[in-house]
């Protein structure tokens, strides 16, 4: 019987800040932020007349010290624009974790951008992640996610963009978002169908931290890896709600341990202490510690006063 598939990925992504790439002092900020990953943003925060400016900023930030510890992602414009074109002039050059691409509706989508890395020979290091934020996006989640499958494609991420789904479907922001939970799983079976993460929406309302919350513990319910955040106040509650707690630790740990055994050899399923256990819940525990151990490690190197 085939496992289900994990994601490809092990590195954090409890959150994901995205920070307009026009501001050279949030760009420098994020050195001291405690987020798992920065989206450098081309797109939505970038006034049209400021699209060449905010290029040449985040390409003098890349030349400066390096952002350690943090996934690098670029937000780029769509490809049929003149803008998305030199965006990935210059993600060629940048070579960051990922490129972001806005506006996926359907598989060709990705298959056209990585060509284009392809073409610019990026190491296969360099990463596609794919917004689903529009009504075709949502229906083609799971082909979209396919993709991701093919020989060559690098697609590693989804992120929900609701700001622009609600606008395009007329579905009103209301807390609990119980008119959007259906999309919102059907992104996360296509996601988990094919080894990919998957990030929430943002929140808008980033003063309002108790609901803030309240999105990220359903977000987290839901099975979503992780959070894009508008503000740096939001970092703490995302890392919180989608870290792995104690608890989640001890067991992982335990599973662990008990596959471990040398009687456990050849199979699949064990009885420990009482409950039936699969090896697939073996990977999904290997994992689990491997986040936990690297949560330590930056804890450890921030020193006392990090979060």
């Amino acid at each position: 019987m085939n496992q289900p598939a994990l994601p490809r990925s092990m590195n954090l992504r409890r959150s994901v800040l995205s920070v307009p790439a026009i501001n050279p002092r949030a760009l420098e900020k994020t050195h001291q932020l405690d987020c798992d990953a920065v989206i450098f943003d081309l797109e939505d925060s970038v006034a049209p007349e400021k699209k060449a400016e905010t290029r040449e900023n985040l390409a003098a930030f890349f030349r400066s010290k390096p952002l350690d510890g943090k996934e690098r992602i670029i937000r780029i414009n769509g490809l049929g624009t003149s803008w998305g074109r030199a965006d990935m002039e210059l993600v060629s050059a940048l070579e960051p974790d990922a490129v972001l691409l806005p506006k996926v509706n359907e598989p060709q989508d990705i298959m056209a951008i990585g060509d284009l890395l392809a073409d610019a020979d990026a190491p296969d290091e360099v990463r596609i992640w794919a917004m689903i934020e529009t009504p075709r996006g949502i229906l083609n989640a799971a082909a979209i996610a396919e993709a991701g499958r093919t020989a060559g494609s690098r697609l590693d991420c989804f992120v929900v963009g609701l700001n622009d789904l609600r606008k395009e479907t007329g579905v009103l922001p209301q807390p609990g978002r119980q008119y959007l939970v259906p999309w919102l799983m059907q992104v996360i079976l296509a996601v988990r169908a094919y080894g990919l993460c998957a990030i929430d929406s943002v929140f808008n309302d980033f003063k309002n931290i108790d609901a803030f919350d309240a999105e990220c513990a359903e977000a987290r319910a839901m099975g979503f890896d992780g959070k894009m955040l508008i503000h740096p106040a939001q970092i703490e509650p995302a890392n919180r709600y989608f870290g792995p707690d104690a608890s989640a630790i001890a067991e992982a740990e335990a599973i662990i341990k008990a596959f471990a055994d040398p009687a456990t050899d050849g199979l699949n399923v064990i009885n420990a202490d009482g409950r039936m256990i699969e090896r697939l819940h073996l990977v999904q525990a290997e994992t689990l510690v491997h986040k936990a151990r690297l949560i330590a490690e930056r804890l450890k190197a921030k020193g006392p006063t990090a979060n």
